[in-house]
Order: C-alpha cells, then structure tokens, then sequence
C-alpha cells in the first residue's frame, strides 16, 4: 500500500494509474536518454574541435586538470540536483564553502598536526549547520528558497569575514597534511578525484534505491499528493537543504587545500556554475526530474568550456557569450522534453 501511494504522490492516482506513469516514465526516460547521449556526443566533439586548434588540450596532464577542477563542482551538483528536484534552489552555497573552507583553514593554523579526517569532519560539520538552518526556515518556516539562502548567503559571507578577521590564510600557513587532501594520492589516483567518485556511488544508490530517495522526487513531482500519501514534505525538504549543506562544507574544506589559500570571497558566485551543470545535465528547474548520470556529464561539459576556451584563445567576454549560449539551448531542450511528456501524459489520461 505504500509504494502504490508513493506511486500515486510521482504520477497520479486513479485506476489506470499506474499504465499512465508507466508510459509517461518510459517516453521521459527514453527522452533523457536521447539527450544525455546528445551531451555524451556533443562534449567528444567539442572535445576534437578544440584539440584539432590545441594539441595540449588532450594530454595526459590538462586531462588530470580538467577532472580535478570539476571534481568539487560535480560534488556540489549532487545537492544541488536535490534541491531542484524538490522544486528548491540554494543561492548559499558558495558562502557555505568559503565559511566552511576558512574555519577549517583558521583550525589547521591553530593546531597543524590535526589530522585530515578531523579536519574534514569539521567543515562538514560546518556545512551541515548552514544547511539545517536554511532548512528550517524552508520546510518549517515556510520561506521561499531563493529568498531563505539569499540572505543566508550574506550572513554567512558575513561570518567568513568575522572569523577571520578579514584576513587570509595562505599556503604557507597550512601544513602539508592539509594540502594533501586534494592533491594527494591513493594508489596512484588523486585524492579529490577518489572523493567525488565516492560521493556520486553513495548517492547513486540513496537515489535510486532507497525509500527516501524515492521521496524525494514524489515530493518534486507533486508536493499536495505526496503529502496526501503520507509523505512529510517538511522532513523531506529539511534533508535535502542539509545534504547540500553537507556537500557545500565538505567542498569548502576540498577547495581550500586544493588551492592553499583561504579567503572571505572564496568561490563568489560559484553557485551560478553549479546550477548551471544541472540544468546543463537535465535537471528540470519544475523539478521531480534529475540523474546522476546528467549531473555527471553536465559538470564535465561545463569543465571543458572553463578550461579549453582559455587554451583557444576564446576572449574571456566571449567565453561567458558561449557558455551562457550553450546554457539557454540546455534549458530549451529541457523545456521541451518536459512538455513532451506532459502531453503523453494527458493523452494517456483522456483514453
């Protein structure tokens, strides 16, 4: 009785229920399908483009750079990807990651021999903070999303600077421990790497086979009749903002050992990257849609235009022209795939 009223919260109710998410789902999933392989081969032709006009781009050590540098951005995309599919979006992540990045550098400065996973542990634990606040303002509340972590952007852009006292703290002040986080190795693959493959198998599994996973995007899909078959939405949307929180901290501690600096503005409009890899991979802003598998790509893309556009000397002007052009086709695309399955759906309602 459960999963029929899970069922009915995805796709509606009624007797011929379950044939009508049956070939909605299928029609959409075949349509995701098409577009993530159109993204697969847009991005190895992108890809051939820009090595027919830089031979370096293909190399053994700009390919290490790429992944690295999209490895945080695809790590926060995973929360992200939650937060839209339940109809959210969190504009505070950026100063979650540099709240979270600067108490952990501040702690490493104060006792160097502190040891990696504590540190780790501490910037998460930062990021979970920010994010149960946010939640509750979201889910008990009731604040709009986009006003709740807008100003909690501000407050805890604000706090960086308190905590901090305004200043940095450069590499030189942090041991090498703390800066082999991200640039270390385990068996030959880099740490960060290692990190972000981890979190996209964990929420693979969370996502596609897991109770709450489910709820997830029943409570994106339709929020009145998810609440109807027992759902709590509340509890639902407060786990999500906390799962961003968490990533967002994790990130931060990520980022600044990956950079070896720490500052107030660390990752300033960061945010902006991070929905555009979901939109980018098909992530629907109405929300109750979203995979791993789009995020993934969608990050990669995004990777490939921030560091092979500088490698064809693309004018930075026009790599924002081309980036914000690429952008809009994806939401276009998304847009219509939505509306395909709309229709199937409501034919399917009137036979």
């Amino acid at each position: 009785m459960a999963e029929k009223a899970l069922g009915k919260a995805i796709g509606g109710g009624g007797p011929s229920g379950a044939s009508r998410i049956g070939g909605a789902s299928s029609i959409g999933a075949k349509l995701a399908k098409f577009r993530e392989l159109g993204l697969l081969l847009f991005i190895v032709l992108l890809s051939a483009a820009v090595q027919l006009r830089n031979p370096s781009f293909l190399t053994l050590e700009n390919i290490n750079d790429l992944i690295t540098n999209t490895a945080i951005l695809s790590i926060l995309a995973v929360g992200m990807m939650l937060v839209i599919v339940t109809r959210g979006i969190d504009l505070s992540i950026g100063a979650t990651l540099a709240l979270s990045g600067m108490i952990s550098a501040l702690a490493v400065k104060a006792v160097p021999d502190l040891h990696p996973l504590l540190t780790l542990l501490l910037g998460t634990l930062v990021g979970v903070v920010c994010g149960i606040v946010i939640g509750f303002l979201i889910a008990k509340m009731g604040v709009l999303p986009i006003i709740a972590t807008l100003g909690l952007m501000n407050v805890f852009r604000g706090l960086t600077f308190t905590v901090s006292g305004g200043k940095w703290v450069s590499a030189h002040q942090m041991p090498e421990s703390f800066k082999g986080i991200a640039t270390g190795s385990v068996l030959g693959l880099n740490t960060l790497i290692m990190i972000a493959v981890l979190i996209y198998i964990v929420f693979y599994y969370f996502i596609n086979h897991t109770r709450t996973g489910r709820q997830i995007y029943a409570v994106g899909s339709n929020p009145e009749s998810a609440k109807i078959s027992g759902i709590h939405n509340d509890r639902i949307l407060w786990l999500v903002y906390t799962i961003m929180g968490a990533l967002s901290g994790l990130a931060g501690v990520l980022w600044v050992s990956k950079f070896a600096s720490a500052q107030g503005d660390t990752a300033m409009g960061y945010e902006l990257s991070v929905i555009a890899a979901c939109v980018l991979g098909g992530v629907s802003i109405a929300g109750g849609s979203g995979k791993i598998s789009g995020i993934i790509l969608g990050s990669v893309l995004l990777g490939i235009l921030n560091n092979a556009l500088p490698l064809i000397d693309v004018s930075p002007f026009w790599q924002m022209a081309i980036q914000g052009s690429i952008i809009l086709v994806a939401v276009i695309i998304n847009a219509l795939v939505k509306r395909g399955v709309d229709r199937n759906h409501l034919l399917r309602r009137r036979i």
